[in-house]
């Protein structure tokens, strides 16, 4: 009989390689949603040319569609088919910042690309450690681009080694800023905080054509779409779409239901299709109509700040990139006793959009103050560990949609605020003016480092799933996507998401 792993997202189709690697025959099954022909004509006839010959009718054509989004909706490519509209899936999507996906390679269709492993310190209530996931750091980064040059983040994250790899060329203002840090280096230590480049899950092959947020015409920022198509190569490999509504473990075989009615069959079934539609999916197939469960969240926040020197070049001109150029890790009992993570990012066309939405009317006229305030803009943003982060109940609706409820947490405030003041004080060490009032929180679920709804255990309770991601009375259905981590570090998720799913496939029966 076959394995079946539902979702084709990051955990999705590193489960799906590690069990191909064991010899199993793997069926994975996905909402399959792809970009449109008329988005994919525009985004290949963009790749055509070389950047510098665009013009800017191009550029604006290009941008646009991103500047348009509905609230809670982030579009790549000026499509929408990356991320489903927030109230096909809760009953009430303005609650929280989280949405689904049922595209194929889900959210990773969508993300920053930044790239971490977690550190024993950060997990210490999971049933593993950083060593038991080392082995699968390295396994996922086979297949997975890292760009990253070794620095003094090393000795912080010894898993995650960086010979051999290709970086990509910093911003000149990011050049600049960790030209400074690496100056302040005895300074930064006494803070309690360290910097270096960002990891990135970035082909080297970058062409710094400045359109990351919009979508790279070459592909070159990492979707787990381009695994899954090196998967459907493999003899033992098969992919087909449809929605998963419900499943049944028998003491052979787990039965699921499709949409349409239609059945299928598999040995165990690994679940990958994101934090909501997982728990979508154990709600609809639990026996108790009152379930509930609760994810965790890594909350976070935007600092920014302005830059006093004169740049080389203007920041808007290529070439660039607008993903993550510096991490920025806060390591200090007094603000947490886990790790804050920032991420710093240099210009990006957003950054006078916002400023023109934001105070644009109060003085009409003014667009060309903002757009020159914007080249001199640098945001971080800095997420916390779950521990001090809200929570979001979920329960079911009749409709099949899911009902959430935030639970906010005392904590959050306290540490936000201690970590405003210190990431302010290492900025200012890299020369710039830290414009604290203008701190902007995320909303709840809003990183989308959410997880943990049904945490493994080394002896699972109700709730709970084992070190393979089985629920508690399961042993056929394992979570493989964040639903089944004890805790959400503050660090990037992707990477240990993968990680993990690897482990399971390798590990599971």
């Amino acid at each position: 009989m076959t394995d079946l792993v539902i979702g084709s997202g990051p955990s999705g189709v590193s489960v799906a390689t590690a069990l191909l690697n064991r010899g199993r025959q793997v069926l994975m099954i996905d909402g399959g949603e792809g970009l449109e022909a008329s988005a994919q004509d525009r985004r290949n006839r963009l790749a055509a040319s070389d950047p510098e010959s665009w013009s800017a009718d191009d550029i604006r054509a290009w941008q646009a569609p991103q500047f348009d989004t509905p609230p809670g909706q982030v579009r790549r490519f000026g499509s929408d088919f990356a991320m489903v509209p927030g109230a096909e899936t809760l009953v009430a999507p303005d609650q929280i910042g989280l949405r689904a996906s049922h595209a194929a390679g889900g959210l990773s269709n969508l993300w920053g690309s930044a790239i971490l492993p977690n550190r024993d310190a950060d997990i210490t209530d999971w049933p593993l450690s950083a060593r038991d996931l080392a082995p699968h750091y390295r396994a996922v980064a086979k297949f997975l681009p890292v760009s990253g040059r070794e620095d003094v983040l090393q000795a912080m994250f010894p898993a995650f080694p960086m010979q051999n790899r290709v970086p990509l060329t910093p911003s000149p203002q990011a050049e600049h800023i960790l030209h400074r840090l690496e100056q302040q280096s005895t300074s930064l230590a006494g803070l309690g905080a360290s910097a270096g480049m960002a990891r990135l899950a970035v082909d080297p092959g970058c062409r710094y054509c400045g359109q990351c947020l919009h979508g790279c015409p070459w592909g070159h920022i990492y979707s787990a779409r381009q695994t899954l198509e090196e998967l459907r190569h493999h003899t033992a490999f098969r992919y087909r779409s449809g929605l998963v509504h419900g499943f049944v473990e028998q003491a052979n075989h787990v039965t699921v239901r499709l949409d349409g009615g239609e059945s299928l069959k598999a040995d165990r079934v690994f679940v990958a299709a994101g934090v909501l539609e997982t728990a979508r999916l154990l709600l609809l197939s639990s026996a108790d109509p009152a379930a509930r469960l609760q994810l965790q969240d890594s909350q976070h926040f935007f600092l920014p700040s302005l830059h006093r020197w004169r740049a080389p070049r203007r920041p808007d001109q290529i070439p660039y990139h607008t993903l993550p150029q510096i991490f920025v890790e806060l390591d200090d009992p007094d603000i947490s006793p886990h790790l804050v993570h920032s991420q710093i990012y240099t210009w990006n066309e957003f950054y006078a959009q916002d400023l023109i939405r934001s105070y644009g009317a109060k003085l009409p006229g003014s667009a060309p103050i903002w757009h020159m305030l914007a080249r001199r803009l640098i945001v971080a943003q800095a997420f916390l560990h779950s521990d001090h982060s809200a929570r979001i109940d979920l329960t079911l609706a009749p409709d099949g949609r899911l009902v959430s409820a935030v639970r906010n947490n005392d904590a959050t405030g306290q540490v936000m605020a201690r970590a405003t003041s210190r990431l302010a004080q290492v900025l200012k060490l890299a020369g710039l003016i830290p414009l604290s009032f203008a701190r902007r929180p995320g909303d709840a679920g809003s990183s989308f480092h959410v997880g943990g709804s049904v945490p493994m255990a080394k002896t699972p309770r109700t709730g709970q799933s084992d070190i393979l991601g089985r629920p508690k009375g399961l042993s056929r259905v394992h979570l493989v996507d964040a639903s089944s981590l004890p805790s959400i570090p503050a660090t990037t998720i992707t990477f240990s998401v993968m990680a993990n799913a690897h482990r399971i496939g390798t590990l599971a029966p």
